[in-house]
């Protein structure tokens, strides 16, 4: 849900971008020229605040995912999950990372914040 609100937010950020190309630049180039030309405009700046938006640590936290471990926690043998980077949270060079089964990650997860 944040990445959508932030999306949604970002798209009206194109607004005045285009009112700014269509009100100053349309009498130079035309109506469908200035068009064109803000939303090229907007895709050069607008690239790179949707990568952010799409792949941002900030926003969610990345999860690993493993077959056949041990849980950590309750000794289950079953798949293997653990949360390998978050804000302010970075296990991702971890040489012996700690997985746990479905329940336990879910339970970790919470405790740690996380929204699932």
């Amino acid at each position: 849900m944040k990445r959508f609100l932030l999306y949604l937010l970002r798209w009206q950020g194109s607004s005045p971008l285009l009112w700014f190309c269509l009100i100053y630049i349309t009498p130079i180039i035309g109506g469908l020229w200035a068009t064109i030309a803000s939303n090229l405009i907007g895709g050069i700046i607008f690239f790179y605040i949707d990568k952010f938006i799409f792949t941002s640590k900030y926003l969610s936290p990345l999860w690993e995912i493993k077959s056949n471990i041990t849980c950590v926690d309750c000794g289950r043998k079953d798949y293997g999950f653990r949360i390998a980077l978050k804000k302010g949270y970075d296990k991702t060079k971890e040489i012996n990372p700690e997985f746990r089964c479905y329940k336990c990650a879910t339970k970790k997860a919470q405790n740690m914040g996380v929204i699932l």
